[in-house]
């Protein structure tokens, strides 16, 4: 899931005191496959008490030598 931030307007503050305008972050957020509880056909979302789920996502970003940013 990617999400843009793009609700942000300028009145919101970090810590440095910088507003955060519409798009001046994202977020990578891991789920599982959407809307599995009602698909059969797709995996469990069921988690039973005392079953503990667990995993890991990885995100590596690179930059290729020689490459300028595009604007």
């Amino acid at each position: 899931m990617f999400y843009s931030a793009s609700f942000l307007d300028g009145t919101l503050v970090g810590p440095s005191n910088c507003s955060y305008q519409q798009r001046s972050g994202l977020a990578l957020g891991t789920q599982h496959y959407p809307y599995s509880p009602n698909q059969p056909g797709f995996p469990s979302t069921v988690l039973h008490p005392g079953e503990t789920y667990q995993k890991t996502t990885i995100f590596e970003l690179s930059v290729h030598p020689g490459e300028a940013p595009k604007p």
